[in-house]
């Protein structure tokens, strides 16, 4: 049993050093004059010293930047995110070697971690790491060149300028400086910087940027300044590196502008609502509530300062002033359309502004007022005429001399004249009017038959002077048509008055005397009943007339308030439209990026754009 393994184990043995035979001729090397010269040179090398001759001798280190991509620029808490390699070059004397002695081995890389470094780090960090943790390696010369090209993702802070947003420019800053060293013992410089001057035009190398779908750079200088710190005596150096970034306007354009934009149309359109339809208050409500919801987009993209309000954020101010200003010049405008006369009288400079003057001057016409049909003219004069029979009732009632004068009644007859002994024969005028001889009573049958026989008594009261009584049933309008009374208690005045009493008297007298009581006493019985109903009838009719003229008329009053109204409406829309273009236009129009014609410089500068433009 022990044979067969020990077998399979020298079996296995023999063919792992057959492999290791075959494989061995195949093995590569590395150049072995740079494994030499990489020992030569990190023999006895101590990183942690400043690489110089002399203690007193001022190292030279170069620095510049080379933009890659701006990642972000956080408004509200005001970062700046970029991608950018840091270009670093210094010269380090114990990193020194004759190419000859190496067989023409002129350069070398060289691990960041075995050699020394400037502690570069970015002082205004504002959330991230303030030096560069991918530690690459760096390329060295002969001549104790050094060259570290290392990348990283810089956070720093960048104060936001709100006063023009969205149609803004920010210029954000990055500051770099060495750390450790001061000027005395560091000379700290930009890479592109020349002699005798300490501003780059130029101080970010953009030919591998990728251009930002947010910003466009519009300016990229550095520039190198010395600065004495109240710490110490010696000057420490910073270079300062200036982003300047216009922003690309339409996202902010089309989310923000034109809606809110259209907003404040709507908000003119409010006073074209009728005040009738009732929505006029739910509109205006509304676009103040939509109008809050952008404010709150707004104060969730801008940082919380104080120091200027945006130019996005006064025109939603001036937009919401517009809206709350309608709200409550509609609540006006309603409360005058539903005016009415029984609530408010409308005073003589209302009517001559808002009914003569406004209208002319907003080309508003109002429809012409229906004339009455003259049917219904008739049918009211003719009423007012019948009333004037209580004051003139010689007017109603024709003698027997009217009938030489085309049956008009003599106004100039005198109640004291001679009786007239022939029969009393009334004269009827025709009118077209129902209301009256609809209610007008007619006289009993038997008092027409006997008419001719009572009258030819000479006490009869036919036979008497043709002075009418108030009563009589044959009472009908006259022609021409008397001027309708102004007021109703001047019928009842008239009815009550004492010239009909004083006449009914005088008659009375004359019957006792002449006559007896047996043979009127029918005909003053039916003249007391139809001077009631008369007195009756004919204050119901004037009550229905007068009721249904002044329904007219407060109808008319109430129409007038509703056209004021409209013309406050027209004339408010004028007002708004006219504030609402000046206001969009003043307030955009201040932006001064708006007449910017520069061309960005980081389509000119970048390579990668080109690329992607041809």
């Amino acid at each position: 049993m022990l044979k067969p393994t020990c077998q399979l184990v020298s079996l296995s043995f023999n063919l792992c050093r057959f492999m290791v035979w075959f494989y061995l001729p195949f093995k590569v090397n590395s150049n072995p004059d740079e494994q030499r010269l990489f020992e030569d040179l990190m023999n006895n090398y101590n990183a942690l010293y400043r690489p110089v001759g002399n203690f007193s001798d001022k190292l030279l280190v170069k620095m510049g930047l080379v933009l890659s991509q701006i990642i972000d620029i956080n408004l509200k808490n005001q970062i700046m995110s970029s991608n950018v390699w840091v270009h670093q070059e210094w010269y380090d004397m114990n990193l020194r070697w004759d190419p000859e002695e190496y067989r023409g081995v002129k350069k070398l890389h060289l691990p960041a971690e075995q050699i020394w470094l400037p502690d570069i780090v970015l002082y205004n960090n504002a959330d991230g790491d303030y030096v560069i943790t991918k530690l690459t390696k760096a390329l060295v010369t002969s001549d104790g060149k050094v060259s570290w090209k290392p990348p990283a993702i810089f956070k720093s802070s960048c104060t936001i300028d709100v006063e023009y947003f969205p149609f803004d420019e920010q210029t954000c800053q990055m500051k770099f400086g060495i750390w450790t060293y001061d000027g005395l013992l560091i000379d700290f410089k930009h890479i592109n910087q020349k002699d005798g001057s300490s501003e780059i035009p130029i101080g970010m190398d953009l030919s591998r940027f990728y251009l930002s779908v947010e910003w466009d750079i519009m300016d990229v200088p550095a520039s190198r300044n010395e600065i004495y710190y109240s710490c110490c005596s010696n000057p420490y150096i910073d270079i300062r590196f200036n982003i300047t970034l216009r922003r690309k306007t339409l996202f902010y354009t089309v989310n923000l502008i034109i809606p809110v934009i259209a907003i404040s149309g709507l908000c003119v359109f409010v006073f074209y609502l009728p005040s009738d339809s009732g929505e006029k208050i739910s509109l205006s409500i509304s676009i103040l509530l939509s109008l809050v919801v952008f404010f709150l987009l707004l104060s969730e993209i801008l940082p919380p300062t104080s120091l200027g309000i945006p130019l996005l954020g006064r025109y939603l101010l001036f937009t919401l002033s517009l809206v709350t200003l309608s709200v409550c010049l509609t609540i006006l405008v309603l409360n005058i359309n539903f005016r009415s006369p029984s609530t408010h009288r409308m005073a003589p400079w209302v009517k001559k502004v808002f009914l003569n003057l406004l209208p002319k001057i907003l080309k508003m016409k109002r429809p012409k007022k229906k004339e009455k049909e003259s049917s219904t003219l008739n049918d009211h004069s003719n009423l007012y005429a019948t009333s004037n029979c209580i004051n003139r009732p010689e007017d109603c009632f024709p003698s027997p001399l009217s009938e030489t004068s085309n049956n008009t009644v003599d106004n100039n007859h005198d109640i004291n004249k001679e009786p007239i002994n022939q029969p009393y024969e009334p004269h009827y005028r025709v009118q077209h009017s129902l209301a009256v001889t609809s209610l007008v009573p007619l006289p009993p049958p038997s008092l027409m038959a006997s008419h001719h026989t009572l009258a030819q008594k000479p006490c009869h009261p036919l036979s008497l002077p043709s002075q009418p009584d108030l009563a009589s049933p044959f009472l009908v309008s006259p022609s021409p048509l008397a001027d309708p009374p102004s007021t109703l208690p001047a019928y009842t005045e008239a009815v009550n008055g004492n010239e009909n009493s004083d006449y009914f008297n005088t008659q009375l007298d004359l019957l006792n005397n002449d006559c007896t009581n047996e043979a009127v006493e029918p005909m003053l019985t039916h003249r007391a009943k139809a001077r009631s109903s008369f007195h009756q009838a004919l204050i119901s009719i004037q009550f229905v007339a007068q009721h249904m003229d002044n329904l007219d008329s407060y109808y008319e009053v109430e129409e007038d308030w509703k056209f004021v109204a409209m013309v406050l409406d027209r004339l408010l829309l004028w007002i708004f439209a006219i504030s609402c273009i000046v206001g969009t236009v003043g307030i955009i129009a201040q932006a001064p990026s708006l007449y910017d014609r520069r061309r960005p410089i980081d389509v000119l500068y970048s390579k990668i754009a080109q690329r992607m433009r041809y």
